[in-house]
């Protein structure tokens, strides 16, 4: 599985994860890897399948490594994101956006495999497929601010 496709089930993940009490947290994340197939049917009768997770051994423990790492850092995530967030605090963020900055926010602090501007290409890419209109440049603006205020590369 290739590193994008990796960041968004790791995305999928954290963004279901956010709906339950933090003591929930590690369950629902194994939950992500239950439902192997997700799918809907058009009203024309189409089949379309919206959610397909198919994972090896070191796929699943990555993600779920990851997704634990992130979760156990949302205080400082949040608080980060909150002094560069004019106007939007973390708790008036929609929840795409808020899992998107967390993500990338955490790659940009801790993964040391993933140099700052792919982990903010990468997130306004998450941002483009999943977010609203206005997500990626409100995405690219705050870890824009945050680069220069917290001087994370």
């Amino acid at each position: 599985m290739t590193r994008r496709e990796l960041r968004e089930h790791c995305f999928k993940m954290l963004f279901c994860a956010d709906f339950y009490p933090a003591e929930e947290t590690r369950q629902q994340l194994e939950c992500y890897f239950e439902l192997s197939q997700e799918d809907e049917t058009t009203p024309e009768g189409i089949l379309n399948i919206l959610h397909q997770a198919r994972f090896d051994e070191e796929d699943h423990r990555y993600l779920l490594q990851k997704s634990e790492a992130v979760t156990a850092k949302l205080p400082e995530l949040d608080s980060r994101i909150n002094e560069v967030a004019q106007g939007w605090k973390t708790k008036r963020m929609g929840k795409v956006d808020l899992t998107i900055l967390r993500l990338a926010l955490f790659e940009m602090l801790y993964d040391q495999e993933i140099p700052e501007k792919v982990a903010i290409n990468e997130a306004v890419e998450l941002a483009k497929k999943f977010g609203q209109k206005e997500s990626p440049a409100f995405i690219n603006g705050v870890l824009a601010r945050l680069v220069s205020a917290q001087g994370t590369s």
